[in-house]
């Protein structure tokens, strides 16, 4: 019976109002309880054949002693429990103010366009010669993926990962009908002509200069491999920073933290690697906050740094570097909370778990407070964002340079517990959700102007030349279909749907001002 009263809970309980529910109940049941009886029957009938004695009465569902329950009632019963569970869940919604129930899922008029995605047709081209028939009768040759295309800085598909500079985007000559769109894959040019340099980067909105400040690693430098099993490397150079009024036309305001060129004891001696800065600012100290993932060319090290300016375009001053909790540190970002809490969330135990904690009130340390999340799952890159008092994280695989497979979680307490939601991703092709649309997560943009709706910034790397890397910004919406089922408690979604949307070409919808954040 199970296997038919799945599919039906799931009909009764798709509308949201009490009495939508109620009228479904009523319909379905003159198609279910027929259904029920047939199936019940036939599998009573099943087990007397396989009785030995024959005048043995059929099992009966009871109630209590001495009594029958008819299965209508057991049915009914079983209804109302989940039809009881899902109103207590709803009521937990409640709007503070009004105290009327409010659903999570957003649907914004505007973005309505953004949620048509676009589907992608990607055929791998044919070997390019032949192989030897000896090399052939001592292996099999591994059917070449897109993954393996992407990888292969030789490969016939380069141009469709990495398009060339001749469709470039040009905030200063794209005044047309290209205004202020988004182009996720191409070479992204500032307001003097070159390529942005903010790679593995996040974004400040500042109110006091009414300004978005994009900060990132500038790797504008040769790529090369410290050892022969070493993983591509650029030398530091140092943190780079871009501010703009729209979040698409980028002024480029120089390095804000450089590498130390001549102590090889400092954390940011030019042989060693700076990853994933991040930059909050503290209302109490009026300081300009900047933390970072330090490391040994080995990555060894396994540290964060932590930095700090007076004002957003630095210069920012190296305070120090350390492992927070005692424990490795690799991947990080930090999250301001509404209530100016500040939180460090790290890879740890060699990628294995995530690791987050508050900072002090000035954000130069951590609390001595630390909690494990996602424990096994071996998970890195994450990007916080909330919603609706909800805390959703993205966070990506541990595979390299390689692109994999994107994952939503969500909290409704930021130290958690967090729950996985399953692969956000949505439009392309398979292999593009796989892949993250053939990039990584680092930072999640909100869009106050459409609570709901936000940008997704990834990282295409190029480990050909890193220097090269692409952006891949996307729309990502709350309450959209995904693309793997969320997880579910007692048949009822816990959370409000993460959706990341795939487009060649888009733009913020009509009526975004970038001056408007609060």
């Amino acid at each position: 019976m199970s296997g038919n009263l799945a599919p039906l809970i799931v009909r009764v309980f798709s509308g949201c109002s009490c009495g939508s529910i109620m009228s479904r109940l009523n319909s379905d049941m003159q198609v279910f309880e027929p259904m029920v009886k047939l199936h019940y029957l036939g599998d009573r009938k099943g087990r007397n054949m396989r009785m030995r004695n024959k005048y043995r009465k059929p099992t009966r569902l009871s109630c209590n002693a001495g009594s029958r329950c008819s299965i209508s009632a057991v049915v009914w019963s079983l209804i109302g429990c989940l039809l009881i569970l899902h109103l207590y869940s709803l009521v937990h919604q409640k709007d503070g103010m009004g105290g009327e129930i409010q659903f999570r899922m957003t649907h914004q008029p505007q973005f309505r366009e953004l949620e048509e995605v676009e589907e992608e047709n990607i055929q791998i081209p044919p070997p390019r010669g032949k192989r030897s028939p000896r090399a052939a009768k001592r292996r099999p040759k591994r059917t070449t993926t897109l993954v393996d295309e992407f990888l292969d800085e030789n490969s016939q598909l380069r141009g469709v990962f990495f398009p060339d500079e001749r469709t470039a985007v040009d905030p200063m000559k794209d005044l047309g009908n290209d205004t202020f769109y988004y182009y996720p894959g191409r070479i992204w040019l500032d307001t003097d002509g070159n390529p942005i340099q903010a790679h593995g980067g996040g974004i400040l909105y500042d109110e006091k200069t009414r300004t978005y400040y994009w900060y990132g690693e500038y790797k504008d430098g040769p790529t090369y491999h410290a050892h022969k099993k070493g993983a591509a490397r650029v030398d530091i150079i140092g943190v780079g920073c871009y501010s703009s009024k729209d979040l698409w036309k980028w002024k480029n305001e120089g390095v804000v933290l450089l590498a130390e060129e001549k102590n090889e004891t400092h954390d940011l001696h030019k042989s060693n690697v700076l990853e994933r800065p991040k930059v909050i600012y503290n209302q109490k100290t009026g300081k300009y906050v900047m933390w970072m993932h330090v490391d040994d060319a080995n990555y060894t090290k396994a540290a964060v740094g932590v930095a700090i300016s007076d004002y957003p375009t630095g210069p920012f001053d190296y305070l120090y570097s350390k492992r927070p909790h005692g424990f490795e540190s690799r991947d990080m970002t930090i999250f301001k909370d509404d209530d100016g809490m500040a939180y460090l969330v790290y890879s740890s135990e060699d990628n294995s778990e995530l690791h987050i904690g508050p900072l002090t009130e000035d954000y130069l340390d951590v609390t001595e407070t630390m909690r494990r999340i996602l424990v096994g799952q071996h998970r890195e890159a994450p990007a916080l964002f909330k919603h609706d008092e909800t805390y959703y994280m993205i966070t990506s695989g541990c595979t390299g340079w390689a692109p994999n497979e994107a994952l939503a979680h969500a909290a409704e307490s930021i130290m958690g517990p967090w729950e996985t939601m399953g692969n956000p991703c949505i439009g392309g092709n398979k292999m593009f959700r796989l892949t993250t649309f053939f990039a990584q997560s680092t930072y999640v943009v909100p869009l106050p102007s459409f609570p709901g709706s936000f940008i997704f910034m990834a990282d295409r790397w190029n480990p050909a030349d890193l220097r090269d890397s692409r952006y891949v910004w996307l729309p990502l919406i709350i309450g959209g279909p995904v693309d793997q089922p969320l997880d579910y408690n007692f048949g009822f979604p816990l959370w409000s749907r993460v959706s990341i949307y795939w487009h060649r070409k888009w733009k913020l919808p009509q009526g975004w001002s970038g001056l408007t954040w609060m």
